[in-house]
């Protein structure tokens, strides 16, 4: 039977009993394991029972507290029911995809870093399922230290964008991270998820002209794709927005660079 994660090499692995595999996997450097607070909460959302269990019994080795639903009703209510701090969701599952649950929840918890999972290997898969409002993609199978690695980096992120400061300003355009909201002057700018990160990225790097292949890496989490015109079709989304309605304008072009987010 295939398994939808990867099992390190025998040599690094001990045979447990319980253990449907009969591999553990490999340990990572202790030292990582002091990287995020323990005891924190992830959901984990999959379909795969086996898969479920594995990522349980692991989850809970590094501390984490986990908990496990098999279709995206049952997901979407937990969330609103309880807090966590992290979510792996699976595309693929039954009575909600895995993409209408981030839809649904996005709006009520824009900070809930969500980490996909999916069989889907195809490049516009995972921006679709970054565009919705996921933090991080992962394909199956997968390394499950890969997986930890990526679990911890998101906590992290949460954990630092916590301490930012709630809310900038540039010229009249204002951005409230604990809120959500945006104001150009006294004009409230609704934003998806998406506009809002993207907007948030360059505010955080205002005056400093970001490039294409930086803003695809830090806002959509994948590398660049040179075919790919998706960071040009969301900042003029974002200008439309921001600047079509204002004498000045904010956000501008860098040529042979990318764009910058300024007043001057």
């Amino acid at each position: 039977m295939s398994l939808p994660f990867d099992l390190p090499k025998a040599s690094n692995s001990v045979a447990r009993l319980g253990d449907p595999s009969g591999l553990w996997p490999a340990e990572e450097p202790a030292h990582d394991q002091l990287k995020v607070p323990a005891g924190q909460k992830i959901l984990v959302v999959d379909d795969d029972i086996p898969l479920g269990k594995f990522l349980t019994r692991e989850l809970k080795r590094r501390h984490f507290s986990v908990e496990v639903r098999h279709d995206g009703e049952a997901a979407c209510a937990n969330i609103e029911q309880s807090n966590c701090d992290l979510v792996i969701l699976d595309l693929n599952l039954p009575k909600m995809s895995g993409m209408a649950v981030i839809k649904q929840i996005r709006p009520s918890h824009p900070r809930l870093p969500i980490l996909v999972l999916t069989a889907r290997n195809r490049t516009e898969d995972m921006v679709s399922a970054l565009e919705q409002g996921a933090d991080d993609c992962l394909i199956k199978p997968f390394s499950f230290l890969e997986l930890l690695a990526r679990v911890r980096c998101l906590l992290r992120r949460n954990s630092t964008s916590a301490t930012v400061v709630n809310a900038s300003k540039v010229g009249n355009l204002t951005i409230n991270r604990d809120e959500h909201w945006v104001m150009r002057g006294e004009r409230r700018i609704d934003l998806t998820a998406r506009e809002f990160t993207l907007l948030e990225y360059l505010m955080n790097n205002v005056g400093k002209p970001v490039s294409r292949a930086t803003l695809m890496r830090e806002v959509w989490n994948i590398a660049i794709d040179s075919t790919s015109n998706i960071v040009d079709v969301y900042m003029k989304y974002l200008r439309d927005k921001i600047d079509s309605s204002e004498e000045v304008k904010l956000i501008r072009t860098v040529r042979g660079v990318g764009y910058v987010l300024s007043n001057d």
